[in-house]
Parts: structure tokens; C-alpha cells; sequence
């Protein structure tokens, strides 16, 4: 679990990096549990999926995406892009 936790927040921290905008620490927080509990909700599915980065990134951009943009109050193509980016998707 702990692995997963650290795996999320450096994926989420180099996207935001990469978006160039300020987010406060605590929705940086709240935006990590989300993707966390999104990972373990379908952890078959990214576990299966683990070499497919295209396939990982279009989950997320489904899954994931849209509640932290709301979250987040971003624009949620812009989010999308970046963390394809940095992903490697």
C-alpha cells in the first residue's frame, strides 16, 4: 500500500509541476487519496495492464481525471495532457 501511496503523489506532483500552477498542500492531499482509492478500487486492472502506459493513462484520463480537475478547479485537458506527459502514456 505504501508503495502505491508514494507511486501516486510523485505521479500527481510531476504532473502539477508540469502544469506550472499553484495548488495548496491540503488538495495536493485530498488529490492523492482520490487517485489512490481509484488505484486499489481497480488494482486488477492497472496490475494486468502494469507495461501498457497508453492504456493506463486512457483509464486515468476516464477514471481519475475529471473529479481531480473539479477538485482541483483546473482545466481538465490541460490536466489530461500533463499527465500524460509525465507518465509516459
Amino acid at each position: 500500500m505504501r508503495k502505491i501511496r508514494r507511486a501516486c503523489a510523485t505521479e500527481l506532483y510531476r504532473t502539477v509541476k508540469r502544469m506550472n500552477v499553484y495548488i495548496p498542500a491540503p488538495l495536493i492531499e485530498q488529490g492523492e487519496q482520490l487517485y489512490v482509492k481509484k488505484v486499489v478500487a481497480n488494482l486488477l486492472f492497472v496490475h494486468e495492464h502494469g507495461q501498457n502506459r497508453k492504456k493506463l493513462c486512457d483509464w486515468w484520463d476516464e477514471q481519475v481525471a475529471p473529479e481531480l480537475a473539479e477538485l482541483w478547479n483546473v482545466d481538465i485537458e490541460k490536466l489530461k495532457q500533463n499527465f500524460r506527459h509525465t507518465f509516459g502514456g
